[in-house]
């Protein structure tokens, strides 16, 4: 543990995987910045582009977001080009969304930077770990922290 974290937050689940989260989103981020594009919102071209002009509520359900969240972090993406809303054809009050040719694009530019910081990530905490990592993580996501109710 570096000598400037503070006492008591390693005690806590939370602040630690905010602080690696922060670590490497900054990480990812400026691997990411030649595509122009944040991680987040390369992770989220991709998320489109394998969902098959997905419906918004599905891609906020996958990353775990409310959809005024998804709303915020699509509208740079459409403003650029590279994304596109449309009403869905069978129940015109769910919105899909796509890629555009650019976006597709952008992905694909974004992807192999993408890849490199995956190997980057790979070689200095080691391909095991990570693969551990991967697993817990998506252990937790998997979990239902509901809370009883209050007596």
């Amino acid at each position: 543990m570096p000598k400037d974290t503070l006492p008591g937050l390693t005690a806590c689940n939370y602040a630690m995987l905010r602080r690696a989260t922060r670590k490497l989103g900054q990480f990812y981020d400026d691997v990411q910045a030649p595509s122009g594009l944040k991680a987040t919102q390369q992770g989220l071209l991709y998320q489109i582009h394998i969902g098959n002009e997905p419906a918004m509520g599905a891609i906020a359900a996958a990353l775990v977001m409310d959809l005024s969240a998804l709303g915020h972090t699509l509208k740079p993406l459409i403003r650029d080009g590279y994304v596109e809303t449309f009403a869905d054809p069978d129940d015109r009050r769910i919105k899909r969304v796509r890629l555009t040719r650019q976006g597709r694009i952008k992905l694909d530019e974004a992807m192999k930077l993408w890849q490199l910081a995956q190997q980057r990530f790979e070689d200095v905490v080691g391909k095991e770990k990570a693969e551990r990592l991967l697993a817990l993580l998506d252990d937790i996501s998997a979990l239902d922290f509901v809370l009883p109710p209050a007596a």
